[in-house]
């Protein structure tokens, strides 16, 4: 995904690039592109074939309305997912109580860290 990312811009020039942005691969290879709106992905739908040779592999292109990165957004940005909401000290204790019978002790603390994240996020 990061090789069609970078190529993305240079690939379908600046105007599109800051109007559709690719989101992720499908199972069967198809390039699934959002586009900032329905218009968008209808006329860049009907320029996939002119598209996808520019990019590397010449993937099929499906183009659907959904979130683009705004302008001057870093690739580092586009890459890293948002940080989760930091475990209050009860909620870490009640991940650790609930993980305490697991046997292996790396699997006991990721359990551990998972349930802490997910009772974080569930307060947040």
């Amino acid at each position: 995904m990061s090789e069609t990312v970078a190529a993305w811009p240079a690939a379908v020039g600046e105007e599109i690039a800051r109007n559709a942005w690719p989101a992720r691969f499908q199972r069967d290879g198809t390039l699934v592109v959002h586009a900032k709106d329905a218009i968008w992905a209808f006329e860049l739908g009907h320029r996939a074939a002119e598209i996808a040779p520019r990019l590397p592999g010449s993937p099929s292109l499906k183009f659907v309305p959904g979130p683009v990165p705004e302008a001057g957004a870093s690739e580092a940005s586009l890459d890293a997912p948002p940080a989760p909401p930091a475990a209050t000290l009860e909620e870490q204790r009640q991940a650790a109580e609930w993980a305490a019978s697991i046997e292996d002790e790396e699997l006991r603390a990721a359990v551990a860290r998972a349930a802490a994240a997910s009772l974080a996020r569930r307060q947040s």
